[in-house]
């Protein structure tokens, strides 16, 4: 089956997401939505220039919403962007309404394959595609705290001078200002992080809010900087992309639909998942200190909270 890609909304996100995609040789087919059918007939001529550098053969192309009746998967990254000085969850009223008619338009196409949504606030907004889709909660995903937790693995690796691909740990809860830090699960290779403070000296325990509180106002220290976040998300539905295209089997904090693995809110919200070719296959369940478990019910309860207001 042909490895087709659908994405709708070609602004920084989307087109940052796309342009990894190529320079990655992930996918074959790769059709482009947006209300301005202009842009995304310019973006994909724009990118089709540069394919002759990609690792294989690919295709991109603007298309409708019809085209998304055999893809594979159907990324969203449409919708009201962020301000200075804005919540993710302000977002909320503005961007339901928008994802509610794109989740609609393509089912009525026939889909039956992925949707991966980049939107913001993602957690609540993934909910809402999911109850929108009658498609299985597996099938509809979230990015949740995945780039959160890339720039968490950044910092610690930055702190310690260690390679991030040998950072192990992940922030946890909504993608957004109640998201925590699940430091009882972090590891540097195959050593608990609380090891290595204690033996390597050069990252302390008062170092550690530091990093998360650089973790979670590092979406805002850039939008203040330069209007918008778009490169590392863009890499990051990439590497989701790739798990799922590849069959890979591959842990990521994702915004996903919580079941009764923790005495919390059916929401969904970020937890490390395994993920493949089906979508998510099953979400792995950490044992969590009693602090953080308290962190995850107050955020479980801050979306479900929003959902209610959308009710």
């Amino acid at each position: 089956m042909k490895q087709k890609i659908v994405l709708v909304g070609t602004g920084f996100v989307g087109m940052s997401y796309v342009y990894s995609l190529i320079n990655q040789g992930i996918g074959e087919e790769i059709v482009l939505i947006d209300v301005n059918k202009a842009k995304a007939e310019g973006e994909a001529m724009d990118l089709n220039h540069g394919l002759s550098f990609s690792p294989k053969r690919m295709h991109v192309r603007a298309g409708d919403y019809a085209d998304c009746r055999d893809a594979t998967l159907v990324v969203i990254a449409a919708g009201v962007n962020q301000k200075p000085g804005e919540t993710r969850l302000m977002l909320l009223q503005k961007n339901a309404s928008i994802i509610r008619s794109i989740v609609q338009s393509v089912m009525g196409s026939g889909f039956q394959g992925i949707f991966l949504l980049a939107t913001n606030p993602v957690d609540i907004l993934t909910h809402i595609a999911w109850q929108t889709s009658g498609l299985p909660s597996s099938r509809v995903i979230g990015s949740g705290t995945s780039l959160d937790t890339a720039r968490l693995r950044y910092e610690i690796s930055q702190k310690i001078d260690i390679n991030v691909s040998n950072v192990h740990a992940y922030i946890l809860g909504e993608h957004g200002d109640s998201e925590f830090v699940c430091w009882s699960n972090a590891f540097v290779g195959v050593k608990p992080l609380t090891d290595v403070i204690k033996t390597y000296g050069k990252i302390a325990h008062e170092d550690l809010e530091t990093i998360h509180h650089t973790v979670k106002t590092a979406a805002y220290e850039i939008i203040q900087r330069k209007q918008a976040s778009y490169y590392g998300i863009g890499m990051v539905l990439a590497y989701i992309t790739k798990a799922i295209l590849l069959d890979e089997n591959r842990i990521i904090p994702l915004s996903v639909l919580h079941e009764g693995l923790y005495p919390i809110e059916p929401v969904y919200i970020g937890l490390p998942a395994v993920i493949n070719r089906q979508g998510i296959h099953h979400v792995v369940q950490l044992t969590l200190n009693e602090q953080e478990l308290t962190a995850l019910q107050a955020s479980a309860n801050i979306l479900k909270q929003s959902l209610d207001q959308l009710k």
